[in-house]
């Protein structure tokens, strides 16, 4: 039996003031077909989901798909929801706003859709360990996930003859014998804020529990405890990139590493495509982020980068699932893959692409851990507080305030939580 839902939760997903006309989607078209929407919150994948919709279209006599991939669907689905005016499915990312959705019970449960026996199951447990307390059901379709770590440049790598890091020791030795050759070691472009959350997860992957945010919602901890060692370490990584990495942004940073101007750049795959549209020859790789003392501690950050979410209002939801079935072909996620630089959710033979050489082990063997990001409100502006960190360098007074604004913006969640755990004891 599913929860009441939250009103809180509601007036999170509809806290915007933009406007959008109803659509009627979901109904039949004048010719009869079953029309199915999508709204999918990827811009830069609008070629791709043009393509899907062409070629599903000309191959379906008896169902009309339409996709849409505007520059702020969030916002976009969050007014719509406002109107209740509900797309068929919805591309969206696994973190909080997907957390919000689950609780506010405007996802059907996808549970009986044939296709989630081929997703991998460490992405299928992601998702679950997004709810905010345990639901029964299965609510998105894992599609596609990045990772973040580190891209390095692999022909410097060979030149010097530098070897792969396994753990922390063996990454600042590295970064002193690059520093030592006159390389910088490390590109920053902390300027925007957003870019600081990357070596942020990486290494916390390694260092603080997957359920850190869980775990303080119930009161057994607190991220001053947990994210003390992360801290720390990052403000030594400081110590090699830039002298001032905050007058650089993500696109100065992309340039200037594509230039052979840093060793390493510390970032998601997602940056790949925007580096290599600047130096199209760069021999490009990635490693884990060995944050852990020991090698056999390091884990894989990466996360679901989309998935798709039918609507619980969704009126056909077999002609959904025929659309998923398309977009799970294996042929359709590779392209994805090949354009985007992406990992597939789906279990099969897909080729990688080559810069997730030094992360395909990992991928293999299932060992991935979700971005600790996932688990953060937005209106908590993490990314800026972590910006503020780095540039004040005070643990006590960083971890202080992390706290406490956990507190002040998650206050409904941990209630939530905690009012289910008296219900039901301490099922996460």
């Amino acid at each position: 039996m599913r929860r009441r839902n939250m009103k809180y939760l509601k007036a999170a997903l509809c806290c915007t003031a933009a406007a959008m006309a109803a659509g009627g989607c979901g109904n039949a078209s004048e010719d009869g077909k079953t029309q199915i929407e999508i709204v999918q919150y990827k811009p830069e994948a609008a070629n791709y989901f043009s393509m899907v919709e062409k070629e599903f279209n000309e191959t379906h006599d008896d169902i009309q798909l339409k996709i849409s991939s505007p520059n702020d669907a969030m916002t976009i689905l969050r007014t719509r929801f406002i109107r209740e005016d509900y797309p068929d499915i919805i591309g969206i990312g696994g973190d909080i706003n997907y957390s919000y959705f689950v609780e506010a019970e405007i996802l059907a449960d996808v549970s009986d859709y044939k296709g989630l026996q081929n997703i991998n199951q460490a992405y299928l447990d992601i998702d679950e360990a997004l709810e905010l307390v345990p639901t029964d059901g299965t609510y998105a379709v894992p599609y596609v996930a990045n990772a973040a770590g580190v891209l390095y440049n692999r022909d410097m790598f060979a030149e010097h003859g530098w070897e792969i890091p396994q753990n922390w020791e063996e990454m600042i030795s590295l970064c002193e014998e690059i520093k030592a050759e006159g390389i910088l070691p490390f590109y920053f472009g902390f300027k925007d804020t957003w870019t600081c959350l990357a070596p942020w997860n990486a290494m916390a992957v390694d260092l603080a529990p997957a359920d850190t945010a869980k775990q303080v919602n119930r009161g057994e901890t607190t991220f001053s405890t947990e994210y003390r060692e992360v801290s720390e370490k990052y403000l030594k990584l400081l110590n090699y990139g830039p002298d001032d990495p905050f007058a650089y942004g993500y696109n100065d940073a992309c340039t200037a590493f594509a230039r052979g101007e840093s060793a390493m750049y510390p970032i998601g795959s997602y940056a790949a495509p925007q580096i290599l549209s600047v130096n199209p020859d760069l021999n490009l790789d990635s490693f884990v982020m060995p944050a852990c003392d020991e090698h056999e501690g390091n884990t894989l950050n990466s996360g679901i980068d989309l998935q798709f979410c039918v609507m619980a209002d969704c009126p056909d939801k077999e002609a959904a699932y025929e659309v998923l079935d398309f977009l799970l072909a294996d042929e359709n996620i590779q392209k994805y893959i090949d354009a985007q630089t992406a990992i597939p959710c789906k279990e099969g033979d897909f080729a990688l692409p080559s810069i997730l050489d030094g992360m395909t082990d990992y991928i293999l063997a299932g060992n991935m851990t979700d971005y600790q990001d996932h688990y953060y409100p937005s209106e908590m502006a993490v990314d800026a507080q972590i910006q503020t960190f780095l540039l004040q360098k005070d643990v006590n007074a960083f971890l202080s305030k992390f706290d406490t604004d956990w507190q002040r913006y998650n206050r409904d969640i941990i209630r939530l939580v905690q009012d289910y755990e008296k219900e039901h004891g301490n099922a996460n």
